[in-house]
């Protein structure tokens, strides 16, 4: 089995710093059972604290560079019983899947991570671990957060407990995604876009996929690991993608515009609700389960009475999380977007890169010439400006149709 930093795809010095970290914190758990072996109420010495390990850090990087897949290898890393993320210990094992007893992994099902959710976790890190070696918290998506929730973070990174570990997962150190104060309390490991010869030597070694499909699975998904493996291995994705990228020649006239942007968001809201729906269901079921649901007698239909509240936080949770699912299906359309109408530029300015979509290269040639580099960079703003808007919680079928027109009228 592979070290537990295998699938950190082209992030050589990231994962060099982390494997430091790891041994750093090896050595101070050694030095601290050394020493209370010794003598139970004695410091731990023996291990340099500032020889790279920390009780918090911080993953940055652009989208699909591995933050979260270097988080939770990290984590794995720090409970190898090794100290070193061997890949094949429990620690590293049950870290990796999941289940590890002293790993915390928050992923935000909605818009945000509120205030109740985080002080629960910091309250839960405050305990000691239940394997002896350390208490981890991983922040999937840091920068989503809501203002109480960095709040109560801070407090625990700035007092942690001797045996806490805070991992968070952001797309920059920007006051936007971070902030100030939390930022300068930990350590940032920075990591890059992966190049996709990279992250096609993974698709073909991991997931057996064959290496022509590979290498134009990591140009299309530009570096973004999972989306490479989704289009190699998805009907399904490689059918959106191209409705996407068909979008530039349909566009004639303000009626088709609008149609288009119609399909956009239908396909995003279609793709968001077939990722979630397994699971909503599972959810639904099992609470209803836990109510009480099929019993029988005065006790069990007086519960099932009891849960209309609960049943209505579920929901409210839900339609957090497909809401977020949607955002995210439209943002990974608009990417698509914006990679042809980069190719188009390039083309336009004769740049020797090669193009994002190979199997559009025709259609962007024909574009560059005929809006010349200074309206095919226009067109690749208004695809940026979406997708800030989107971030900037402008209603999405808004911003798509003034998208739209503006490809339209370039």
């Amino acid at each position: 089995m592979p070290d537990v930093f295998a699938d950190l795809v082209g992030q050589d010095e990231a994962v060099d710093t982390l494997r430091r970290a790891a041994a750093s914190a090896a050595a101070l758990l050694r030095a601290a059972h050394e020493s209370d072996a010794d003598d139970p109420d004695g410091p731990a010495d023996g291990a340099d604290p500032g020889a790279g390990m920390t009780h918090a850090w911080i993953f940055t990087g652009p989208p699909g560079s591995g933050r979260s897949v270097a988080a939770r290898a990290f984590a794995a890393a720090l409970q190898c019983v090794h100290g070193a993320g061997c890949g094949e210990c429990p620690g590293c094992h049950t870290t990796m899947a999941g289940t590890h007893a002293d790993v915390r992994l928050v992923v935000p099902e909605g818009l945000s991570i509120g205030v109740s959710e985080m002080r629960a976790l910091v309250l839960r890190a405050a305990s000691t671990p239940s394997g002896g070696r350390w208490q981890i918290v991983i922040v999937e998506d840091a920068d989503r957060l809501t203002e109480a929730a960095g709040n109560a973070l801070l407090k625990a990174v700035e007092e942690p407990p001797p045996r806490t570990v805070f991992l968070l997962c952001a797309p920059s150190t920007h006051p936007d995604d971070v902030s100030v104060t939390i930022r300068s309390r930990c350590r940032v490991v920075p990591l890059r876009q992966p190049p996709a010869g990279a992250v096609a030597e993974v698709l073909v070694r991991r997931d057996g996929i064959a290496p022509d499909v590979a290498h134009w699975a990591a140009a299309a998904a530009q570096g973004h690991v999972g989306r490479a493996r989704r289009l190699a291995r998805d009907p399904e994705a490689r059918q959106r993608r191209d409705a996407v990228l068909a979008v530039p020649r349909r566009l004639t006239g303000v009626g088709t515009a609008l149609d288009a942007a119609s399909a956009l968001i239908e396909a995003a809201e279609a793709e968001a609700e077939a990722s979630v729906a397994e699971a909503d269901a599972a959810e639904r079921a099992a609470l209803q389960t836990a109510l009480g649901a099929g019993g029988t007698g005065r006790g069990a239909a007086g519960a099932m009475r009891g849960a209309a509240g609960q049943l209505k936080d579920l929901e409210k949770r839900q339609k957090s999380r497909a809401t977020r699912a949607q955002r995210d299906a439209l943002d990974r359309a608009l990417v698509d977007l914006a990679g042809f109408y980069r190719d188009a530029l390039t083309m336009a300015l004769r740049a020797p890169v090669a193009p994002v979509h190979t199997d559009t290269a025709a259609m962007a040639e024909a574009g560059a010439q005929k809006w010349a580099a200074e309206g095919a960079l226009r067109r690749l703003e208004a695809v940026l400006e979406c997708r800030t808007a989107i971030e900037a919680n402008v209603k999405p079928r808004i911003a798509v149709e003034a998208m739209m027109l503006a490809l339209w009228k370039g």
